[in-house]
């Protein structure tokens, strides 16, 4: 119990508890005011398509629960900018930076129930972005695609695909509703030379089964061929587990949000094994859910090198600047992942480099702001 108290002490006195409680009190606030907004202009938008397409009341509602927390997250970095410099330059304003510094408090120590605060937001940044979002933008891009765009991809044709180490996977026709397609085959090789041929009249995903990827197949006849001799079988239907799923066959927008982090994982080394050439998206994708929630320890650290000192204007000018600085991280975050996607950078340096350009203008700031 002493220990813990002296911990606190340490690291949680009232000074830290009085910053923290500023900070993520214009945080959360800020959060509330602008998504609030954005909500009321998104359904002002969208109003007219809902309605034409006669969207349920309960699935609108559900809708927007899944649509806050996507985009709070998304635009989480910018709500640390703004919350710094809005509360900092209050207390600058009123005298209370001063007052602090001249009870012998350093830039330093002051950094540090900054620092704290960010800590905390970017834990709940990543939980949110590897796990919770994913999950709700499933049914989110499904909704929005069904009464916004009326663009759900229900049918695939002609699909080939490696589905393990030398088994390549055909389907004729697949029914995404369903989830059942049509003259389906299998065919596996070895040293260059096929020694199962397996067709089917129909597969049927199981949704029900316990295990990924299973299927059932009806109609089935296999062809095993060892050397000069050949067998075949045939059976009426038969459980397999394929390392295939519905979801494989179309290419629907946004798909990476939709995953979380060991299915983003599994997905690339499922498609890297066939040898797609889309999985650059997935992969920044992934390393950027590391990155972005890394953003409010640097943010937070330039918003705070900016308005802490007492100005003529009052806040607007370091408002100004954050904002623009704002905005030039997320042009950045842009640029990057789109050269990433579109060219040979590799997505681990396009997720990272917006926060080492500012990790960098952050250091110069902070330095300067120590003098």
């Amino acid at each position: 119990m002493n220990i813990l108290r002296s911990f606190q002490r340490a690291f949680f006195s009232r000074f830290d508890r009085y910053i923290i409680a500023k900070f993520l009190g214009t945080y959360f606030f800020s959060i509330v005011l602008i998504i609030s907004i954005a909500v009321v202009f998104d359904f002002s938008e969208h109003s007219d398509k809902f309605a034409m397409n006669n969207a349920p009341m309960a699935g609108l509602l559900r809708y927007y629960v899944y649509f806050v927390p996507f985009y709070t997250n998304l635009f989480s970095a910018l709500f640390v900018f703004i919350a710094v410099i809005f509360f900092t330059s209050k207390l600058a304003e009123n005298s209370e930076i001063i007052a602090m510094m001249s009870t012998g408090i350093s830039f330093s120590r002051l950094l540090r129930p900054y620092l704290l605060s960010s800590a905390l937001i970017a834990l709940i940044s990543y939980y949110l972005g590897a796990d919770v979002i994913p999950r709700t933008s499933v049914k989110r891009i499904e909704f929005e695609l069904r009464y916004k765009s009326k663009k759900k991809p229900k049918i695939a044709e002609h699909m080939q695909l490696q589905v393990d180490t030398g088994v390549i996977a055909y389907l004729d026709y697949f029914d995404g509703d369903r989830k059942l397609g049509y003259r389906f085959s299998l065919d596996k090789f070895q040293n260059k030379s096929l020694v199962s041929h397996l067709t089917a009249q129909r597969i049927q995903y199981d949704t029900l089964a316990d295990e990924r990827f299973h299927w059932r197949l009806y109609d089935v006849k296999i062809r095993t061929l060892r050397g000069l001799r050949e067998t075949i079988t045939t059976k009426q239907y038969i459980d397999s587990v394929i390392i295939m799923e519905p979801r494989d066959f179309f290419a629907m927008k946004n798909q990476q949000q939709t995953l979380t982090n060991s299915e983003l994982l599994d997905y690339i080394e499922r498609q890297q094994l066939r040898g797609s050439g889309n999985v650059k998206v997935f992969e920044v994708e992934y390393h950027k859910r590391f990155a972005d929630p890394f953003a409010a320890f640097i943010l937070s650290t330039i918003g705070l090198t900016l308005s802490f000192r007492k100005r003529k204007g009052g806040m607007g000018g370091a408002l100004g600047i954050g904002l623009a600085l704002s905005a030039a991280y997320i042009m950045l975050q842009t640029v990057s992942s789109t050269f990433a996607i579109n060219s040979d950078w590799p997505p681990v340096v396009a997720a990272w480099l917006p926060n080492i350009i500012f990790t960098i203008i952050s250091f110069i700031l902070y330095r300067k702001a120590q003098r």
